[in-house]
């Protein structure tokens, strides 16, 4: 590692890519959404602009999320995402080419790993190395890793659920479900949809979400208005919804997640589950600050879960720890080149 090659890690999420520079903390968060045009596919915007586009485009521009359940879906938008992300985290008078750690599902094929580690040296990165998402978002939550004690993670970000159980630095049982806050947000507009015949978008759905959802029935309910397309006349229209009707909504698609989260729990061996009856469950990622949902889960698991701090940020701070040791996290970390 040379002495000027700053050191950049990059949370590459489905919904979100968050840049981690050590020592300054978060530096970027911005939505992983590249805006390309239909002819000449040029890009167009990337991050925040991009993502104002969605939804709003004419025919000739596509707003893509290049990372679509968590692994790249079009090779040659990532690597223009990852360039303009490092180079914005960078500015423009950088001239050293940084080291760079880039989090990947914990269910990514060897195909895919290579794919963002070509696409990170093609976007200029000096040396690219990719840990996997479970192990980042446990070191960002300041679980020890290394301690020969199993400690759980669930990371729920926009497209996938991760569940891991860790011990010795590397994953001892992990499974990856489809399902985190995208299908939260559109479990929201359909449950709108059959009831009010209203249409309402993605950005409002995820909306409500945020201020009135809920993983368990509340006795103080809060409301909101939700504004949309009436289905039938086709004109706009408001309603009015509430908590508990978010958390009927909602249903399935957590069973899907508590599902994930039994499974690996049955997967463990059992000294480890003895182990997670101590430790618990850690919850990390953006969507699991759905209120109420560590409770959701000690209620079915019957083991204790307890948010992270920072949870959305846990994966890129994690990154950034690695970085500062990779000595110390090199049995976990994969490949430079």
């Amino acid at each position: 590692m040379g002495f000027f090659s700053p050191k950049l890690g990059i949370d590459l999420g489905t919904a979100n890519t968050l840049v981690f520079v050590p020592g300054k903390g978060i530096v970027l968060n911005e939505p992983s959404v590249v805006a390309v045009s239909e002819q000449d596919n040029k890009v167009l915007a990337i991050g925040v602009e991009a993502k104002d586009m969605i939804g709003k485009t004419p025919d000739s521009i596509i707003a893509y999320r290049p990372m679509k359940d968590g692994v790249i879906a079009d090779y040659r938008v990532t690597e223009a995402m990852l360039r303009y992300f490092i180079n914005k985290a960078l500015g423009r008078f950088n001239f050293f080419k940084p080291d760079v750690m880039i989090s990947v599902p914990a269910g990514v094929t060897s195909t895919e790993r290579r794919a963002v580690i070509e696409a990170a040296i093609k976007a200029g990165a000096k040396n690219a190395y990719v840990v996997k998402e479970p192990i980042l978002a446990a070191i960002g939550a300041g679980i020890p890793i290394h301690e020969s004690k199993g400690h759980m993670v669930v990371d729920i970000g926009g497209g996938t659920t991760d569940v891991a159980v860790i011990s010795l630095g590397g994953i001892v049982a992990c499974t990856s479900v489809k399902c985190a806050g995208n299908k939260l947000d559109q479990a929201i507009a359909d449950y709108i949809k059959k009831t009010f015949n209203l249409a309402i978008g993605d950005k409002t759905a995820e909306e409500v979400k945020i201020r009135i959802g809920s993983a368990v029935p509340v006795e103080e309910e809060i409301t909101m208005t939700i504004k949309g397309r009436d289905f039938i006349q086709g004109l706009p229209r408001s309603a009015q919804i509430s908590t508990n009707e978010i958390v009927r909504a909602l249903d399935q698609e957590l069973n899907q997640m508590i599902k994930a989260i039994k499974d690996v729990l049955q997967d463990a061996p059992p000294e480890i589950s003895s182990d997670i009856i101590d430790t618990g469950i850690i919850m990390t990622g953006g969507s699991s600050q759905l209120r109420n949902l560590p409770d959701l889960v000690f209620r079915k698991t019957g083991v204790k879960a307890t948010l992270a701090d920072d949870a959305l940020y846990c994966v890129a701070k994690g990154t950034g720890i690695a970085l500062e040791h990779l000595d110390v996290y090199k049995k976990t970390i994969i490949s430079k080149r």
